[in-house]
């Protein structure tokens, strides 16, 4: 019986790996064998992180701080690495931030470090694992976490840095899957809907917020820890190996209105 989804032998680097989503899709990735690289600015967090992984899943593990705003500190990351493991298989660009306020109260400073984080940090660290990694192996799995709010717009949360940081990184990733598709490299994007992370949770919670969410979702609920693990998984595997320049919405139908 052939598994769809073994990623044994592959090696699978997530950023923005200290807490959330980025480390519900690590595990994900090493329920099914991969080895783990968690990469996030807090030493003590992915410490704390890869030692989990390893011992709940028996995977190797490699925790390195690195901050993608750091074009030095990616290349760096990488290169540890490589020295490790000798290759990157997968990469998961998770690591993001989020203003929220009115458009016209925000700040040049928030705008710009939004899209530093955001876009600018997700392609300075796709570009030093498709270099050195990917491009020479002739194959690759790139996984932007995107939003959503990359898709549209939305008059409950005023955010307008988030949206076009990310809508950035839902173009970005269809020009890259075009551009490195000849190196065997996919390049694709996953678009989560409300789900709770440490970013997320105080606006989530609230009673004005839960009562838009009821009705802007079509499933009337948001998202629940695992649900984004799936999309992920596929991304990642060989079952989707002709698939690229995608958006996947887990999102509970908000986009679908």
């Amino acid at each position: 019986m052939k598994n769809y989804f073994d990623l044994s032998g592959k090696v699978a680097l997530v950023t923005g790996c200290s807490t959330g989503l980025g480390v519900q899709m690590a595990k994900a990735l090493a329920n099914q064998g991969a080895a783990i690289i968690a990469v996030a600015r807090r030493q003590e967090l992915i410490d704390k992180v890869a030692e989990e992984i390893h011992n709940e899943f028996d995977v190797d593990t490699l925790a390195i701080k690195c901050d993608i705003t750091d074009t030095a500190q990616v290349e760096k990351a990488v290169a540890t690495a490589l020295d490790h493991f000798g290759r990157i298989d997968i990469l998961i660009n998770n690591a993001g931030t989020g203003a929220v306020a009115p458009a016209e109260d925000i700040t040049d400073e928030q705008f710009s470090n939004e899209l530093n984080i955001d876009l600018f940090g997700t392609f300075k660290m796709a570009r030093e694992v498709a270099k050195k990694a990917m491009i020479p192996a002739g194959t690759g799995r790139i996984i932007n976490i995107a939003s959503m709010y990359g898709l549209v717009g939305n008059k409950q949360a005023p955010a307008s840095p988030y949206h076009a940081a990310k809508g950035g990184v839902v173009n970005l990733t269809r020009a890259l899957a075009c551009e490195w598709g000849k190196h065997g490299i996919t390049v694709n994007a996953i678009c989560p809907g409300y789900f709770y992370t440490p970013l997320t949770k105080d606006t989530l919670d609230t009673e004005e917020f839960q009562a838009y969410a009821k009705s802007a979702i079509p499933m009337e609920r948001y998202g629940v820890e695992g649900e984004l693990d799936s999309a992920a998984i596929f991304l990642a595997s060989d079952a989707s190996s002709y698939v690229t320049g995608i958006m996947v919405p887990v999102d509970g139908g908000y986009t679908s209105m």
